[in-house]
Formats: structure tokens, sequence, C-alpha cells
């Protein structure tokens, strides 16, 4: 179950989780999520008769206090609202120029709780990025092998007593991953299960000690991708009543 998810199905009785203690009030995130599926529907752009275009880059702006809030929350809110968009996209039939982009900006002229939608539509090729989410932090993998450990010379250094100075690598060959242990001192664990060396679907989640590292495999808009039509001119959405 996701972030959005939760907050949907039981923000109200969870007066004691960390979620509901952290948007007590002000902007919660599905206000955001409400407020992107509307930008979505208010510039679906018929281009013919079985293509309607939707935009595909978001900038939401909000009060600097809603921004540092969500800002907290790390990558993983940024991941559930391309899946908010996406699905909404698929369920009305529309399409997209290309990959998905959702940003977050501090807005000095916004109250808060009010959110603000900039959006527009960017020609390109979904490019497919592997990355590493560890404790907030997201680390793209750029190169064949990503090593985990507590040295320095890790890739993904981990604050972690039970990880050793090179503890496990990812390697990445453009199209699938694998996690393999470099014969640490506590061994690594893959979806709960020991693991010595296996391929590793998106999402798995990686157990090194105490530190938890999921492998996400995110679709993004392709470099150098340009603009395709004109900038949206916003519509403001306050908290729902």
């Amino acid at each position: 179950m996701g972030l959005l998810d939760n907050f949907e199905k039981g923000l109200e009785r969870a007066v004691n989780s960390a979620f509901a203690k952290t948007f007590r009030s002000g902007l919660q995130p599905v206000e955001i999520s409400s407020a992107l599926k509307r930008e979505i529907d208010t510039n679906a752009a018929i281009v013919s008769r079985d293509r309607v275009l939707v935009p595909n880059t978001f900038t939401v702006r909000m009060a600097q206090d809603d921004y540092d809030r969500m800002a907290g929350l790390g990558p993983a809110l940024i991941d559930e609202l391309t899946g908010v968009v996406q699905r909404h996209a698929a369920s009305q039939g529309f399409q997209f120029a290309g990959g998905i982009t959702i940003g977050f900006a501090p807005d000095e002229s916004l109250s808060v709780g009010i959110v603000q939608i900039d959006s527009h539509s960017v020609k390109g090729e979904v490019a497919w990025t592997p990355v590493l989410d560890v404790a907030g932090r997201r680390y793209p993998i750029t190169k064949g092998r990503t090593i985990i450990g507590r040295g320095r010379d890790a890739d993904v250094t981990l604050d972690d007593s039970g990880a050793s100075r090179k503890h496990a690598e990812v390697q990445w060959d453009g199209r699938r991953a694998r996690v393999r242990d470099l014969g640490s001192t506590n061994g690594t664990q893959l979806n709960g299960a020991p693991v010595k060396d296996a391929v590793l679907e998106p999402d798995s989640v990686i157990s090194i000690g105490r530190s938890r590292i999921v492998f996400r495999v995110i679709a993004q808009a392709s470099g150098g991708a340009q603009p395709a039509g004109r900038r949206h001119d916003p519509t403001m959405w306050g908290p729902a009543s």
C-alpha cells in the first residue's frame, strides 16, 4: 500500500501515527494528488480521434512550510504521485508526449494549505533510470556496478555498524539488475531472505544491517526534450472542505 492510500483510507483514525503528526494542518498529499488529476483533466487536448494528449511535466508550488513537510518524505512521495498521474491518465484513455516529471517548489506568495500547479507537455522518449532509495535519499545507478557499504570508497555509504566496508554491489547492464554480496561479515538479505547473488526486480528491498535499500527503475523524460505547447496558466486549489 502506498503513501497516498494510507492517507486516503485512514489519516483521521491514525492520530498517533507519524504521518498524522506531520500533517495535522496545512497541505496534505491527497490534495496534491487531486490537484494533479484536475490539472490533467482540464488540459487534455484532442490530437486525433484516437489520441488525447495531456501534460507530462508538473511543478507543484506551495507555501514554504508545506514544502518543508513534503520534502521531508523524500522521493517516495514523488513516486506515489507519478503513479497517481499514470493511473489516472490510463483510466481516461489519455496519452503523454514523453516521460512524466513532477517537482516541488516553494512559493512565498501562497498561503499554507494552498497548492498551485504549473504544467506543460514535453516531447521526448522515456528514459528508464535505475536508482537506490536509502533513508530518504536517492542514488542513481550510472555505471556497471554500484558498491554499497560502510567505507568511504563505497558508491552508496551506509552509516550502519552492521555493514561491512564493501558489503554488496548492484550490477546494471542497461536492462537488468543483480545484487551480489561481497563476502560481508553479517550477510545481505533480499526481500527478507539471505542472498549471495540474485536477479534484482524493481521495488525489491535489500537489507544490510539496519539499513533498508529499495531498488527502483524510474521513468523520466530523456535529456534534450523540448516543450510542446504553451505553459498552462495554473488554477489554485485549497484544502478539501
